[in-house]
């Protein structure tokens, strides 16, 4: 009999500067203990420690960071242009967020001192002379030293364009490198770097900064009124709307919800039924595809696609590593599986432990009993107004 006592990984635990966990011996990890709080920190209480502010002392400069909120949040892109300007910003230096759309994430988290939120402009919304001339607003208010904004195809690469040609303004696009004197691009086709001063407008390439800061900024949210008169009031540019088309008909790199199968999704025309009551663009891991439940041009992984889905949702996917390479910048993933030490459960955001052809089953089940609930609501309003009608 093995008599040697084990230490129970749960116990309360230091991080050491390396990152590394210390077990604090001594202490027991027993619920609303005053042992537990005098001998040290869980993990979770650790996270909660309080970062420093990164300056109390009185703005000089200010550096503008401008994107483009997604349904209230900033993605990847957006937070790590916002933390290179975190970054360089000196003492004396105010970093102030200029957000088009709703935001509701924590601007203080994220490295800003201030926050400026336009909800009238809005991703799906084409507005763009509206959208440069909020900038040149802002850029008049704060007077700050430099711009910087996330270079994408989505609007925020676009918009650093139009102000850097319309103010004269220097800029420099794709930065890869950036500190508090210089930026670098790629020129050559990648083979070499160009390095220059730090420009007025810096468009920064995705993940050219770590977007996690061992500080925040004040996050002071700032009422800011754009009270410009809309180019589109002048008949300059008219938005034609959104164009919507089939999920299924969307390349998997531009899809912005895919659901995934793989080997234990058996009944493949249920899965599709699913991901058309979702919207979702399809996807299938290696095994399902050679399987032949799937096309080849479905497959997602390193022989595959590589995705950047904002939800990705893999049903019956074990997650090899190949796989797991395809969706590394997939904002959210929610795995179904049975094996709760599936690979991609610790990729995954979110792990449903059931069956996933059961699973895929009850969604549709719900659904359609949704859809029935819709339709019935619908049904009454109809004859409550007829009826109405008639009274009157």
């Amino acid at each position: 009999m093995n008599n040697l006592k084990r230490i129970d990984p749960r116990r309360p635990f230091t991080i050491t500067a390396e990152g590394l966990r210390r077990i604090t011996l001594g202490a027991t990890a027993v619920a609303g203990s005053t042992e537990l709080a005098a001998h040290g920190s869980t993990g979770s209480t650790h996270r909660e420690h309080a970062k420093p502010r990164r300056t109390t002392a009185a703005a000089q400069r200010v550096l503008l960071v401008a994107a483009h909120a997604d349904r209230g949040a900033l993605d990847d892109h957006a937070r790590q242009t916002l933390a290179a300007a975190a970054l360089i910003a000196d003492a004396t230096t105010e970093v102030v967020l200029l957000v088009f759309g709703e935001f509701s994430g924590d601007a203080a988290a994220l490295g800003a001192d201030k926050l400026i939120e336009l909800p009238m402009f809005d991703r799906r919304v084409f507005a763009p002379l509206d959208e440069l001339n909020a900038l040149a607003a802002c850029v008049a208010a704060y007077a700050p030293a430099h711009i910087f904004l996330p270079d994408n195809a989505t609007g925020d690469g676009d918009l650093g364009r139009r102000y850097a040609a319309a103010a004269n303004a220097s800029v420099a696009t794709h930065v890869i490198e950036i500190d508090a004197a210089h930026v670098a691009v790629y020129i050559q086709t990648n083979t070499a770097f160009a390095v220059r001063a730090l420009p007025e407008v810096v468009l920064l390439a995705p993940n050219a900064v770590d977007p996690k800061l061992p500080f925040v900024g004040a996050g002071e949210r700032v009422v800011w009124r754009f009270d410009g008169e809309p180019a589109s009031s002048k008949g300059v540019v008219r938005d034609l709307g959104i164009e919507e088309i089939d999920a299924a008909q969307l390349a998997l790199e531009e899809a912005d919800f895919i659901v995934s199968a793989g080997n234990g999704v058996s009944d493949v025309p249920a899965f599709e039924r699913l991901a058309t009551t979702l919207g979702a663009a399809i996807g299938a891991s290696r095994v399902a595809v050679d399987d032949g439940k799937f096309t080849r041009d479905k497959q997602i992984g390193a022989t595959g696609k590589t995705v950047e889905a904002s939800v990705y949702i893999a049903f019956g996917i074990s997650g090899a590593v190949q796989h797991l390479q395809g969706i590394k910048d997939c904002r959210h993933v929610i795995a179904v599986n049975l094996d709760a030490s599936a690979p991609i459960a610790k990729r995954a955001n979110l792990t449903v432990i059931a069956d996933a052809q059961e699973t895929i089953a009850a969604l549709n089940e719900a659904a359609a009993a949704a859809r029935t609930a819709r339709g019935t609501g619908a049904a009454l309003l109809n004859s409550t107004a007829v009826a109405e009608g008639a009274l009157a």
